[in-house]
């Protein structure tokens, strides 16, 4: 097993073991398994996710790619310096990430694009240890509550004492790294108006400060 990364045909999680049966029948070109992460583990910024997409990285076998999310984000990515090349929705597509690295809390596609508690818990020991081989590690991004609960749990905070809010800094002082929260790229969040273009900017703004030292 490569590191960070479950077995391909991981059993942990019995429902969604079941829809990755029911996708492999139903999808049989896709790749229907644990999603790996994307970038490198010396990388000094990790972005958390949910889950992969149906037709996104339970396709692609990319986090973020081939789904709306990663329209949003990976442009972003490139305009502040954090990535190169042309994204082209494809894991093929020569897009590559500069000092981050994108993976989820939850490594399989969930039924509904909804991951339950268990599923989460379970998960994390995958990103638990992505974290810990993570040696220049000096911030997570985490999209949305999931990711932000995931993340302080695998490192043993309390989440009663950094609640998720969008744009909101967290400095886990065990670990020496900070974690910084913003809403889910999903077009549903943008769709509606709970995060904007201009929202998520900010928040990598944000983020390039805190790299620096700045804020």
């Amino acid at each position: 097993m490569s590191v960070c990364l479950p077995e391909k045909d991981c059993s942990l999680c019995p429902r969604l073991v079941q829809f990755r049966k029911e996708n492999q029948k139903k999808f049989p070109t896709y790749h229907n398994a644990p999603v790996e992460p994307f970038g490198s583990l010396d990388a000094r910024i990790l972005i958390v996710g949910m889950a992969p997409g149906l037709n996104g990285a339970n396709q692609t076998n990319r986090p973020f790619t081939n789904d709306y999310a990663g329209d949003v984000l990976y442009p972003i990515l490139k305009k502040f310096g954090f990535a190169k090349g042309n994204y082209d929705r494809r894991k093929d597509d020569g897009f590559e990430l500069i000092d981050v690295r994108v993976t989820n809390a939850v490594r399989c596609v969930p039924p509904q694009n909804k991951v339950i508690g268990d599923e989460a818990k379970t998960c994390g020991r995958f990103l638990a240890e992505e974290i810990a081989a993570m040696d220049n590690l000096k911030i997570i991004l985490s999209l949305g509550t999931v990711s932000h609960n995931a993340v302080l749990r695998v490192l043993g905070y309390r989440q009663s004492d950094y609640k998720f809010a969008h744009g909101v800094v967290h400095r886990l002082p065990q670990h020496g790294i900070v974690l910084l929260d913003s809403y889910h790229t999903s077009r549903y969040n943008i769709n509606t108006g709970v995060l904007t273009y201009e929202m998520f900017n900010a928040v990598i703004e944000k983020l390039c400060r805190l790299l620096n030292g700045a804020d």
